[in-house]
């Protein structure tokens, strides 16, 4: 068997990528570069003229020959390659007959728990999709961002105290909407500062948070270690990650307690499957990224479907973009707050055959939120 195409696929808000193999099977990926999609599409082509006419079963060779060819990466690149990777995947399952998570050691459960997408402008609103999310069966929510997610063309102001002590009484009421049932994982979006972001972990810890994701720049590994020493709630990191050596920084500093792998933008699979080992060893649970598509959310699943050490999978549920469950053919199927784990041969989605047509590319705009004075704010 031999690859004869790659293409690159833009859908909506979403770059695909599908392998074509001379038996007529092909594969599906996506990347997760997210605002850079044009330059992972570049990417995925520049890498094509290397895969044409080889064998796609060669998954792992063809991760390092791609990963090591030259000095420089970045998540468009990386992006790319855990598309191709995605779908190299995708391939194999069908090739064999079975799920992807077969090829990877097996199931470790049935069903995947997951915690819902929600988001809200202000805080009766974050209160309400609490509560509809445990109406609708939901275990979890998640993407509570206690800052509220605010149009980004209205300039922030607040005052240390202020801004504290509101966030801490938007997890308060979300807490008291949904009592003991649901989980409450808070996302701060790199919003903080190191002494904001322990001031708040400190007066939101007895509302028991699941996870505290991203109070700071992930960028600087030992800062957030030292936040994560300073205080008594577990931090979710990761998605922005792009590499296995960086995980592995996380880990050795011991800044997260949950991994946030984003399985289209970290190395797809391969390097997945590699990051949740590493967690395994260090007694770390794996959230896996997932704000794209449902080609995206398949791909965790598989993940999710053949690890031990899954803490939650995050589940945007089609909020705020329409079209996401008529992109594909057969989205998978959610019961209870879990995602079934699908049976069908490779990563068990296709895409909708009218797709493209329906939901023309809609490339993202940079807006980027300011304060008051003029000064740039991370949201």
């Amino acid at each position: 068997m031999k690859i004869t195409d790659v293409e690159t696929i833009f859908i909506d808000e979403y770059l695909f990528v599908k392998v074509h193999t001379d038996q007529g099977i092909t594969g599906l990926g996506e990347s997760g570069a997210w605002a850079h999609l044009e330059s992972s599409a570049a990417a995925v082509q520049k890498f094509k003229t290397y895969l044409i006419g080889q064998d796609p079963l060669r998954i792992e060779h063809h991760w390092q020959y791609l990963y090591r060819w030259t000095h420089f990466r970045g998540t468009a690149i990386m992006g790319a390659l855990s598309a191709i990777d995605i779908a190299l995947w995708d391939i194999a399952g069908k090739y064999f007959g079975v799920p992807v998570y077969q090829l990877l050691g097996g199931k470790t459960r049935d069903k995947v728990r997951t915690y819902l997408w929600i988001r809200g402008d202000t805080e009766e609103k974050l209160v309400q999709k609490c509560i509809d999310a445990k109406k609708k069966g939901f275990t979890a929510v998640g993407h509570l961002n206690p800052f509220f997610d605010v149009p980004h063309n209205i300039p922030y102001y607040d005052t240390y105290t202020g801004k504290i002590k509101k966030a801490v009484e938007a997890i308060k009421h979300c807490r008291e909407a949904v009592g003991d049932d649901v989980d409450i994982c808070v996302e701060i979006h790199t919003r903080l500062t190191p002494p904001e972001a322990i001031e708040l972990a400190r007066g939101i810890a007895e509302f028991r948070p699941y996870f505290y994701e991203d109070p700071i720049y992930p960028d600087n590994i030992d800062v957030m270690g030292y936040v994560a020493q300073n205080i008594q709630i577990p931090i979710a990191t990761g998605e922005r990650l792009h590499n296995i050596y960086e995980f592995a920084m996380l880990l050795n500093r011991k800044a997260a307690q949950y991994l946030r792998t984003c399985v289209c933008a970290c190395g797809g699979l391969t390097a997945s499957k590699k990051i949740a080992a590493m967690a395994e060893a260090n007694y770390v649970g794996i959230v896996p990224h997932n704000p794209l598509s449902p080609v995206s959310t398949a791909a965790c699943v598989q993940l999710a479907a053949c690890i031990p050490n899954l803490a939650l999978q995050e589940y945007s549920g089609g909020e705020g973009i329409a079209p996401k469950s008529e992109i594909v053919k057969q989205p998978l199927k959610v019961e209870g707050g879990y995602i079934i784990v699908p049976d069908a041969p490779g990563i068990g989605i296709e895409l909708a055959d009218d797709a493209q047509e329906r939901y023309p590319y809609r490339p993202l705009v940079i807006d980027t939120r300011l304060n008051l004075d003029g000064s740039v704010i991370d949201q």
